[in-house]
């Protein structure tokens, strides 16, 4: 939902960041606090702000690279900003992680409603791209869903009843719907996250045992079986060379362009002339891995910063998880096993640069540091020495 107030180019969704952060700047003045800036991604988030104002710079586009920075970056982030300063208990938590997962279900079921016809009627033969409705490509569904299912997972096994209700819904909800998503870097992402969450659980070799009775299960469906085996066929619908072949040409870019790579939305022109043939009319915007994407869209700067914030969330979430925070403990796995899909789903696609997920991603770091930050003990106060009595006469 795009539109233009003026000059200025906008969307629903960065209309709502925006009323969000300057609704909180007005709350956090009429009560005359401060709110907090320090965290373990502080300094990387700067990083990668400066990262991207460079990409701008270095972009064939300003104007675009500009939206981008502005959808990618600043807004993500000072969401992520507003989240930390007011998720101080998990129920909060709850309600943010809830809106994602609510969100992320009418538009995976609207997507799965539309796959269904298309096989019923026979429509839709999985060897081609997969229909879609509001999302462009049925890959987002997944990229979006699966970092969710994790945290649902987690949820489902570790939280408070209602939380677990809530959360094991989601979770079967997440699984159909990333499953008919059709999408095989989200079915590869959504069973380490199973496996992840099977480890997790006291009586994990049973999880262990029913998740792998559920992947043959799902393995004797003939369109995700088909779906899955086209990929070790020289067969139209494989995209594994199509693959490799992008990113022969992003690593030939990122060689002559090593400190700032291609620039904000630089990538698809600057990439062409080391393309072959059969991608030469193709829409590539980005070379569908993480550090390939990262290192394309925001230099070399900004693969060092984006590692530097998944390398801290997940280092925060692990400890946290394992210190039990009560009430946080569920929110931290999840996340650590959602910044686990990213990078998993990340080796094969585009995990960040769309307005949802780079939302997502910051809300999700920002949730595993609040969990981390309004559960850490006050620091000890020296005890005041007693004031000396006089001397007895």
């Amino acid at each position: 939902m795009r539109w233009k107030l003026g000059f200025y180019p906008s969307t629903l969704l960065e209309d709502a960041i925006v009323v969000t952060v300057v609704i909180f700047l007005i709350e956090t003045y009429r009560e005359g606090t401060i709110f907090e800036v320090r965290s373990p991604f502080l300094w990387p988030a700067i990083l990668f702000a400066i990262a991207g104002a460079i990409a701008v710079i270095t972009a064939p586009s300003m104007t675009a690279a500009l939206g981008l920075y502005r959808a990618y970056l600043l807004e993500p982030m000072a969401f992520a900003l507003v989240l930390a300063n007011v998720l101080r208990n998990p129920q909060r938590a709850m309600l943010v992680a809830g809106g994602l997962m609510v969100g992320a279900a009418v538009a995976g079921v609207a997507n799965s409603y539309v796959v269904l016809m298309g096989l019923v009627n026979h429509t839709y033969d999985v060897t081609q791209t997969p229909p879609v409705v509001i999302y462009s490509t049925a890959n987002a569904v997944a990229l979006y869903v699966v970092p969710l299912v994790a945290v649902a997972g987690s949820l489902a096994l570790h939280a408070r009843r209602t939380e677990r209700l809530f959360g094991a819904a989601f979770l079967l909800l997440g699984v159909v719907i990333t499953m008919l998503s059709f999408s095989r870097g989200g079915y590869l992402a959504l069973g380490v996250v199973v496996a992840g969450l099977a480890i997790s659980h006291r009586r994990r070799w049973v999880l262990l045992g029913l998740a792998v009775l559920a992947v043959a299960g799902l393995a004797l469906i003939e369109p995700i079986r088909h779906r899955v085996i086209i990929e070790t066929e020289n067969v139209y619908g494989n995209t594994v060379q199509s693959r490799l072949d992008l990113w022969t040409g992003a690593v030939k870019l990122i060689e002559q362009r090593p400190l700032f790579g291609a620039g904000l939305s630089g990538f698809q022109e600057r990439v062409a002339p080391f393309l072959t043939n059969f991608h030469a009319s193709a829409f590539f915007i980005d070379p569908h891995n993480i550090v390939l994407n990262f290192w394309v869209e925001t230099g070399l700067l900004g693969v060092i910063a984006i590692a530097w914030v998944i390398g801290a969330a997940m280092w925060i979430s692990w400890r946290s998880w394992r210190a039990g925070s009560p009430g946080w403990s569920p929110f931290h796995l999840g996340i650590l096993l959602a910044l686990v899909a990213v990078i998993v789903h990340g080796l094969v696609d585009v995990p960040y640069f769309k307005n949802d997920l780079s939302l997502e991603f910051w809300a999700l770091i920002a949730i595993t540091w609040a969990g981390r930050r309004w559960t850490e003990p006050a620091s000890p106060r020296t005890p005041a020495r007693p004031a000396p009595q006089p001397a007895s006469t």
